[in-house]
């Protein structure tokens, strides 16, 4: 199988090159390679004619895509967009990485694939527009949303906890922002499963269970041997930032469960993860 996969420095990215082994992969990312080059991307995709193309690339800096909207929307939505009619160039399918953010958080249960997206910040708005463009462009795509990221090879909540603990020896972390916490690796597992199957369509991945950020925090912390660290618990409008996040948005999978697709409880990942860290 050859497959191109977009971002793949990231963490996601990483673990995708690591799941699937012995394919034959074509990893795009910049400064080498531009989404944005619409041009210049679809004769790198035309020339490796791919079997399917895995789109990570994103600018995921929440509070980054508040403060500049229109390059969010660039690389968010037109880059998504560019990466699209490449597939429809070579007719490939397309993974397209998509946000528990596109949902409003005004549910109190968790968020089914059959849930009507209401994005409520810039990031979100931008990553939905992505998704509408794919679905505009092309006839066979997978959508697979996840949520709180966190895998080998780069920054995330769980290694900016750590470093925040050992740097201030206290903690004040949000307790009303609730949602899925989520293995890159384990992520990536699901989508090479989901591959194989050959069902397009719109899935929710993500680690079992839910939590608040600071039940997340202080899992990191126990599991670190950093159990006795002071964690004060707060509201999000304690915490001042640029952007406003949905504040309950687990996903439940239940299309990808359908088929047999399904990622472990987050803590036994979170383990998993920081044994490997």
């Amino acid at each position: 199988m050859r497959v191109l996969i977009t971002g793949a420095k990231g963490q996601l990215g990483r673990a995708l090159e690591a799941a699937l082994g012995d394919a034959d992969l074509t990893l795009i990312d910049l400064p080498e390679y531009d989404i944005l080059d619409r041009p210049g991307f679809n004769r790198t995709v035309a020339d490796y004619k791919p079997d399917v193309v895995i789109h990570c690339a994103a600018f995921t800096n929440v509070d980054g895509c508040t403060r500049d909207p229109d390059l969010a929307y660039r690389v968010n939505a037109l880059g998504t967009r560019n990466v699209a009619l490449a597939c429809q160039g070579v007719n490939c399918p397309i993974v397209c990485i998509s946000t528990n953010e596109v949902f409003d958080g005004r549910k109190s249960e968790p968020y089914s694939e059959f849930d009507t997206p209401n994005p409520i910040n810039v990031y979100a708005c931008s990553k939905l527009a992505g998704e509408q463009f794919v679905r505009d462009l092309l006839d066979k795509f997978y959508i697979v949303r996840t949520a709180w990221l966190y895998g080998q090879g780069g920054s995330n909540f769980v290694t900016k906890i750590i470093q925040l603990a050992d740097t201030h020896g206290k903690l004040r972390v949000v307790n009303d922002e609730i949602g899925s916490p989520t293995y890159a690796s384990d992520l990536a597992q699901a989508i090479v499963q989901l591959i194989g199957t050959g069902v397009y369509g719109v899935y929710h991945f993500v680690n079992g269970g839910i939590a608040s950020r600071y039940d997340f925090a202080c899992k990191i912390l126990e599991l670190t041997g950093r159990a006795n660290m002071p964690v004060e618990p707060i509201s999000s409008a304690e915490f001042q930032r640029a952007s406003a996040p949905p504040l309950y948005t687990p996903l439940r999978n239940y299309v990808g469960a359908e088929l047999g697709i399904t990622l472990r409880l987050w803590q036994e990942a979170l383990a998993d993860y920081l044994s490997k860290m």
